[in-house]
């Protein structure tokens, strides 16, 4: 005759062998996106000759999973900054209200930091900074921003002035708002290599890039921290 466990015993086994299974399991959350350098240049015949020549070389792209890529980033290959400008808890970056960043390239629809969904193509990045009017409370810790603009329409290297910055990054994300990626302080040491963050108790993912400054002359390493993946919690 066959004997049967007592159901107590045949439930804690089940439930042991449930937690082995959770255990067992790696973090899908770790694995989930990543970030790798790219040796293409940006895509020259989508960007002006004038803002082609600014931009580096190679880059990097965020890939979710086992190959799809997010976005790719090149950024200038080198800033000019403010003169002997300090860094705030409100304001991290000594770049100017309109300045070129950059370049990103979403191959498929992506989404800004606003969550509004960002047409597949290739944008411009422009430093801005959030106004302090009460409506942007509890958005981000700091005021610094790239805006979106359709690589199409920005041809000039020159700061765009913020009302006509605004238009154009509103007019890319088809919205009232401008299409904007929050930028955050990075962390000491993040300079030399890119690298991509998961912040899990806001549950967005920033890419640190290494880019350049030049001021009074000098050039100095400027990393910068973006949040590629996820939104404010407004």
């Amino acid at each position: 005759m066959r004997r049967h466990r007592p159901l107590g015993t045949r439930f804690t086994m089940i439930v042991l062998a449930l937690l082995a299974a959770v255990v067992a399991v790696p973090s899908l959350s770790a694995e989930e996106y990543r970030i790798e350098a790219i040796a293409d240049a940006a895509p020259a015949d989508e960007l002006s000759a004038e803002i082609a020549a600014l931009i580096d070389s190679s880059g990097v792209k965020v890939v979710k999973g086992a190959s799809r890529t997010v976005c790719e980033i090149w950024l200038c290959k080198s800033w000019p900054v403010k003169d002997e400008f300090k860094a705030t808890d409100a304001v991290a970056y000594p770049f100017s209200q309109g300045q070129l960043i950059g370049v990103v390239r979403y191959k498929n629809k992506g989404g800004d930091f606003r969550d509004q969904e960002i047409a597949k193509g290739v944008y411009t990045l422009r430093y801005a900074q959030q106004p302090v009017d009460g409506n942007h409370v509890g958005t981000s810790v700091t005021r610094d921003f790239l805006l979106l603009v359709n690589a199409e329409v920005d041809k000039s290297v020159k700061p765009i002035e913020l009302l006509k910055l605004i238009e154009h990054s509103a007019a890319a994300a088809e919205s009232k708002h401008p299409a904007m990626l929050a930028l955050k302080m990075p962390k000491k040491g993040d300079a030399e290599k890119p690298s991509l963050v998961h912040d899990e108790d806001a549950e967005l993912w920033l890419a640190t890039l290494a880019g350049k400054s030049e001021s009074g002359g000098k050039t100095a390493a400027l990393p910068i921290s973006v949040v590629v993946v996820g939104y404010a919690n407004e």
